[in-house]
């Protein structure tokens, strides 16, 4: 996809292979699963949603603008659920070889994988970033 893909975004439910700068700024709802590199500025202003990203040369840190979001590795079995979902869709729907193969071996690439998410929504979010149980300290 081009420069500012899902730009504004507010429910839709997207996978691509790649995008250009300022990728899914200014999201407010939906899901963005990216399977390849984004460019600069990615997620700036981004307020609602949430967003994956295919990661293999660990470049997502350069990327991503940290102002609005927290990103980190899939922990939920949730999410993990949903973009394998997501990326059977889009296999189904265009023939992807390289989405066919991320699914092929995902137990691999799931961990190449960064999930977005923004700051403001963490406290908001009804299926939490990790499915580890918080311990109490007291």
């Amino acid at each position: 996809a081009g420069e500012r893909f899902a730009v504004r975004n507010s429910g839709a439910m997207t996978v691509v292979e790649g995008c250009g700068s300022n990728g899914i700024e200014y999201m407010t709802g939906g899901v963005a699963v990216i399977l390849g590199p984004v460019g600069d500025n990615f997620a700036a202003g981004m307020t609602g949603g949430m967003a994956f990203v295919y990661d293999p040369k660990n470049e997502l840190a350069i990327r991503v603008n940290p102002e609005s979001v927290v990103w980190d590795r899939i922990h939920s079995e949730y999410w993990n659920s949903l973009v394998v979902t997501l990326i059977e869709e889009h296999v189904a729907e265009t023939g992807s070889k390289h989405a066919k193969r991320l699914l092929d071996q995902w137990e691999l690439e799931k961990s190449r994988f960064w999930q977005i998410c923004p700051k403001e929504m963490l406290a908001r979010l009804k299926h939490p970033l990790s499915d580890k149980k918080a311990v109490a300290i007291a």
